[in-house]
């Protein structure tokens, strides 16, 4: 490895992620992926054995991968719970005629599915979707798109995705500011994604419409939904009420400690209500996905301590300084570029969001953290929602019979809009140079 020393730390770095990319193409695993490049990177920097065993057991065994790691594994086992106890569909069913409006019934419905994350999760709405695509006359192109895009209106703050948690924990931000700061992002996204809507709507008439209904009650759509506002709502508080009693003792996991429980709680609830019988709890907590998401979050968080135990993220940092390459180019074309490729949030934030967070720390702006973050993954995650390897929008366009290009041709100006907003609201928080 005494010739890899003269190759710049960029190109190093680049290598990895070329041979992280071609690991997840060929079909291994993320949690494979990220532990293959780590151990490259390790080598790739001149750690010796010893130090890359100390490296890769120091990161796993930190509180911080093990409470996260926690955390995802417990939001998989709420969501299959929910989804095996049907309460999924009759979350959807319960939500009926609450709306009658068909056009804003097209947005809610994803949307609601949105909440919980799941693998392919546009699925569960697309039949709604359907239904009502076929009473305003849209096209099946459309619809998936329809289905597809306000599925994925919160995950640029919504703290029950990974992607958002992982942000969070690299970049230690605190999850109240996090929260406030990025939630206008929704805004923004449902705007955008429902302009075209609305044209789409204006030209066409309304057939095979359903006759009205009376409205139903609130209060089980509320019941059904309970198990997020419990999550949520005694998520934030019991982390919020953890971190005062014990400042300024206070240790550094507080807040996921405090999703921990509220988790728990949620999946208790949810067990409870829905009398789930001892094979289906045992169905739910054996799945063998649960270990692999387990194992992948370790595996991120690995990668993002060799990066730092190798020195590459500081060598890279002061390449790109002398090269004096400006930092917001960066942390647009970097996720996106990998987000595009891999069309998963949490693969592209575990890759070069450590390699951000070194930059900004090294270019004296750690107090813009929080713009930078957004910024990075505003377009990372619009690189997600454009990538062919996306398994909702493969699943939205195979459940809607159409082919990729048609949905992509309404894709493309909501996502412009989405980095071009990005953008503004970065020099706002930022300031205008």
């Amino acid at each position: 490895m005494a010739l890899l020393d003269t190759v710049p730390a960029f190109i190093r770095v680049l290598m990895v992620f070329m041979l992280l990319l071609l690991a997840i193409r060929k079909g291994f695993s993320l949690g494979n992926a990220f532990f293959l490049g780590a151990v490259a990177l390790g080598l790739f920097f001149g750690l010796s054995p010893l130090s890359l065993i100390r490296s890769i057991f120091l990161s796993f065994s930190h509180p911080k991968t093990l409470s996260l790691a926690i955390i995802v594994s417990l939001i998989l086992v709420l969501s299959h719970s929910m989804e095996l106890a049907g309460q999924m569909k009759r979350l959807l069913h319960r939500f009926q005629g609450i709306i009658t409006k068909p056009s804003i019934n097209l947005v809610i419905f994803p949307a609601l599915i949105g909440l919980l994350p799941m693998p392919g999760g546009a699925i569960f709405s697309a039949p709604m979707v359907k239904t009502l695509g076929k009473c305003l006359n849209l096209s099946t192109s459309q619809l998936s798109y329809i289905n597809y895009w306000f599925r994925h209106i919160w995950e640029y703050w919504w703290p029950l995705y990974p992607g958002v948690l992982l942000t969070m924990t690299l970049a230690d931000l605190d999850l109240w500011t996090f929260v406030l700061f990025l939630f206008p992002l929704t805004l923004i996204a449902l705007a955008a994604g429902y302009w075209p809507l609305k044209a789409l709507r204006n030209g066409g008439t309304a057939k095979e419409c359903a006759p009205p209904v009376p409205r139903p009650p609130l209060k089980p759509f509320l019941k059904e939904l309970l198990p997020i506002l419990i999550v949520i709502g005694l998520g934030l508080g019991s982390g919020n009420l953890l971190t005062l009693l014990l400042t300024p003792h206070a240790i550094a996991i507080t807040q996921e400690i405090g999703l921990i429980f509220a988790l728990l709680v949620a999946i208790a609830w949810v067990w409870r209500e829905n009398r789930l019988s001892a094979a289906q709890k045992r169905q739910i907590l054996l799945q063998k996905r649960l270990i692999n998401i387990f194992y992948m979050v370790g595996a991120i968080l690995v990668f993002k301590g060799m990066l730092e135990d190798s020195h590459a993220v500081e060598a890279i940092s002061q390449e790109l300084i002398r090269w004096r390459i400006p930092l917001m180019p960066i942390c647009i074309i970097l996720p996106f570029f990998v987000g595009s490729i891999v069309g998963i949030t949490i693969a592209f934030v575990g890759t070069t969001f450590p390699i951000l967070v070194s930059l900004i720390q090294s270019a004296g702006e750690v107090h813009f953290m929080l713009p930078y973050m957004m910024l990075a993954l505003v377009s990372g995650f619009v690189g997600v929602l454009l990538s062919p390897l996306h398994l909702c929008l493969l699943l939205s366009n195979e459940y809607f019979g159409t082919p990729l290009a048609p949905v992509y041709r309404h894709l493309w100006g909501p996502s412009c809009v989405l980095i071009l907003v990005g953008c503004l609201y970065f020099f706002v928080l930022h300031g205008f140079p």
